[in-house]
């Protein structure tokens, strides 16, 4: 149901009386015009946006909503827009910095839009806005909120983390350190998962104490990583860090601590980058295909406003390694 019929069924008016309401509204009875007021301020839209929108003949826009804009999500932008732009979409972006106000505040000016669909970076907080999502077309892109009736792309996030440790496990290691992002967002619950089981098939006992938990950011994995290599009841040989800018903090840290890769620390990064590549030694990581999973994300959200049924992909997400891990 478009934005348009949405009103016009919650007012109980036609779509025309809307169309008349929000642009000639001194011919709209005034007992009418309420109801349709009404339902406009219901159903989270904007009076002037939408009375906008339904001017503009012709125009076709999608929504994304990113959590941040560091270099993994520049590039599911570019991929988003550079789909979109091949389909005669226009992309409206808004970032919510994993905020609950931000995102609401996002989706809601979204709304008075109206656009043709939404690609959303979920973040802890989306299922509080399920509201706001009514009636949307809704690809949840490199995370998911467990919402009903949205579309899915992720990376196969839990066995490329697998990978990874059981590449650690491999060469000797066993005291096996890891940051993660927190645990309520789906990627990072993922990648928790595959680390653990790595170990469990290593016969490695899991150890809290070499565990820390950040919050996706570059200073929380440096800081993390402080404290693993500080507290810990037994120095880790080996390190997992479950993301790009987390794992570019834990490499501050080290070389704050004097620590040289992988003669002192083996790592392993979940995201790769040029920054990965140029680090001397390269380091070894999950290759989330960044780009793949905005392209097909676009094109997932373009098949279901054709009435496609709701999918959910996971593409594949090998792990390479390189010289920054070594046996211990």
């Amino acid at each position: 149901m478009n934005r348009l019929a949405e009103i016009a069924k919650l007012a109980g008016v036609s779509a025309a009386t809307v169309s008349r309401t929000l642009n000639r509204p001194e011919l709209v009875a005034e007992r009418t015009r309420v109801r349709v007021m009404n339902a406009v301020q219901a159903t989270g839209f904007r009076p002037n946006e939408l009375a906008r929108s339904l001017r503009q003949q012709g125009s076709r826009s999608i929504g994304l909503v990113v959590t941040d804009l560091n270099p993994f999500h520049a590039t599911l932008v570019k991929a988003v827009q550079d789909t979109a732009e091949q389909n005669d979409l226009n992309v409206i972006l808004f970032t919510s910095d994993d905020s609950e106000s931000r995102e609401r505040e996002a989706l809601l000016t979204l709304r008075s839009h109206m656009p043709q669909g939404l690609i959303l970076i979920p973040t802890a907080h989306t299922r509080q806005h399920q509201k706001l999502l009514q009636g949307l077309t809704v690809v949840e892109l490199d995370r998911e909120s467990g919402l009903t009736g949205t579309h899915t792309v992720q990376a196969q996030n839990r066995q490329g983390a697998l990978e990874a440790v059981r590449h650690l496990t491999a060469l000797g290691h066993r005291n096996i350190g890891a940051i993660f992002g927190q645990l309520h967002i789906s990627t990072a619950r993922a990648r928790f998962e595959g680390y653990v089981q790595a170990l469990q098939e290593a016969g490695i006992a899991y150890d809290e104490t070499l565990v820390r938990y950040g919050n996706d950011l570059e200073a929380s994995g440096r800081a993390a990583a402080l404290s693993l290599l500080a507290e810990a009841a037994r120095r880790p040989t080996a390190l997992f860090v479950s993301n790009h800018e987390m794992t570019v903090g834990a490499i501050i840290a080290l070389r704050s601590l004097n620590l040289k890769i992988p003669r002192d620390l083996s790592l392993a990064s979940f995201d790769d980058s040029r920054l990965m590549l140029l680090h001397e030694p390269p380091i070894s990581v999950v290759a989330q295909p960044t780009y793949e999973l905005g392209k097909r994300a676009c094109e997932v959200l373009v098949r279901a406003l054709e009435g496609g049924e709701p999918q959910h992909l996971r593409l594949e997400a090998p792990f390479i390694p390189r010289g920054s891990t070594a046996p211990p």
